[in-house]
């Protein structure tokens, strides 16, 4: 198929899986975070989850919106489509956007916080596998 031949989509699909990555990691320090006992642990887990997330999330952004976009735009004329995989990927962005707000911009030590890690991971993995399996859009090849 002439959309899969483009440099954009090496782009799109490397950098999102990169990105998602580091939410992986994330997604493990921000479990140890709430199951730990002490604060020092809790602490440290905290930055671990922090560090990869603020790592991992502009990689993200580039992979998944700003280079999907482009390539989007090249492969089928038109940057935004509303695609479930698009529309998915988006509610990823957001978790992860909510988290570096209460994080960062409120200070927060809710418990919140790190459950917005748990639940950010649990949609992008819904993104990378669920949507290709229950949805249907310009994402599905078969």
């Amino acid at each position: 198929m002439p959309a899969l031949q483009s440099g954009w989509l090496v782009l799109h699909v490397a950098f999102s899986f990169i990105g998602e990555v580091f939410f992986a990691v994330g997604f493990v320090s921000a479990i140890l975070q709430l199951a730990a006992k002490s604060e020092e642990k809790r602490q440290e887990y905290d930055r671990v989850t922090y560090t990869s997330i603020a790592v991992g999330y502009p990689i993200f952004t580039a992979g998944a919106l700003i280079f999907g976009a482009i390539w989007a735009e090249k492969a089928w004329g038109v940057w935004w489509s509303w695609d479930p995989k698009e529309t998915w990927a988006l509610i990823t962005w957001l978790t992860y956007t909510a988290y570096l707000h209460f994080r960062l911009v409120r200070k927060s030590t809710s418990r919140l916080v790190p459950a917005l890690v748990i639940i950010g991971f649990v949609i992008a993995m819904f993104t990378f596998f669920g949507v290709n399996f229950l949805l249907s859009g310009l994402h599905s090849y078969s």
